[in-house]
């Protein structure tokens, strides 16, 4: 019985993403914002997602600013790390300038849409801060947390970057996709961020495989370590945000919470945030999959391990 080659298969699975990529490629005027602006009365991040009905004692009304204030997040997250993620893919496609063309151009088509999402997150970011209390501060700087995520590793970058692409499908398809509650410009967002990313997702694992057929044991061993490294780094970006966010909120709710109040919407915010951009990724079923037939035992008894302390918050 004969197997097709990597290389052989590879292709096909980046013609198919190029073909996709042709045929459901959108505008962000055209499509997504078609001249609208978010409806502040409603929520924009989900319960599934913003852990708000947690916090027993706020009102609706502060509920749906809990929401709101985590999709602001939310959206400035996915541009910052779609600033590396362009970054990275980009410099993979050197590897196929004189080689596959269409792997070329899959790469180069992902990296168009990503700068393409960056700027529509920008502008959301302009759209949502005229609606919303004064005060509110992203705390990490985009080009900073790329150059450190891109000192790492290929193979670390690129397993960082899948369990990303990875969770931005689960996040749509499992807590804002069938939502009728949620703004439905914020929704729409999602919508067309989600048909893109799908294509983003196959690029990223093909490219993660390939990467990994290069290594030899020691190699895979210390890539190992650098992304553990770098799951610790999101996690110290998140510990920022939750923070930041819980002053802001505490700040501009309109009322005095007591310590407990005050301890548990920390709390709330650090879990939320640890869910939607470490654990949901990490336990996502594809993600498991691949890195699983790439690590061994003792790498992924390490790996587990450094996530044990973050995993263990999220309720």
């Amino acid at each position: 019985m004969t197997h097709a080659s990597p290389h052989t298969t590879d292709s096909a699975r980046y013609a198919k993403c190029v073909e996709v990529s042709k045929r459901i490629r959108w505008d962000t005027d055209r499509d997504v914002i078609r001249g609208r602006q978010f409806d502040f009365g409603k929520p924009f991040l989900p319960d599934g997602l913003s852990r708000a009905t947690q916090l027993a004692f706020l009102s609706a009304e502060e509920r749906r600013l809990f929401s709101q204030l985590q999709g602001r997040t939310y959206a400035n997250m996915f541009a910052l790390v779609e600033r590396f993620i362009g970054a990275k893919v980009l410099d993979l496609s050197r590897d196929h300038w004189l080689g596959d063309q269409v792997a070329l151009e899959a790469m180069v088509r992902l990296t168009d849409e990503e700068l393409k999402h960056q700027e529509m997150f920008r502008r959301l970011e302009k759209m949502i801060a005229p609606g919303m209390p004064a005060g509110y501060n992203f705390v990490p700087q985009p080009n900073a947390v790329a150059q450190a995520v891109l000192s790492a590793s290929s193979w670390a970058v690129l397993a960082l970057v899948c369990d990303i692409e990875l969770f931005s499908q689960a996040h749509y398809r499992s807590s804002i996709d069938g939502q009728t509650q949620i703004d439905p410009l914020w929704k729409d967002v999602f919508l067309f961020h989600w048909k893109e990313e799908s294509q983003h997702a196959i690029v990223d694992e093909i490219e993660w495989q390939r990467e990994d057929r290069k290594l030899d044991g020691a190699q895979r061993d210390r890539a190992v370590d650098e992304l553990i490294g770098l799951v610790g780094a999101v996690d110290g970006i998140v510990q920022m945000q939750a923070q930041a966010d819980a002053d802001y909120f505490t700040a501009v709710a309109g009322r005095a919470f007591d310590g407990p109040q005050r301890q548990a919407i920390h709390a709330t915010l650090l879990g939320a945030y640890r869910w939607q951009y470490i654990v949901s990724g990490v336990q996502d079923p594809r993600f498991l999959e691949l890195l699983g037939s790439m690590i061994n035992a003792d790498q992924g008894a390490r790996i587990n391990a450094a996530l044990a302390p973050i995993v263990g918050t999220v309720h």
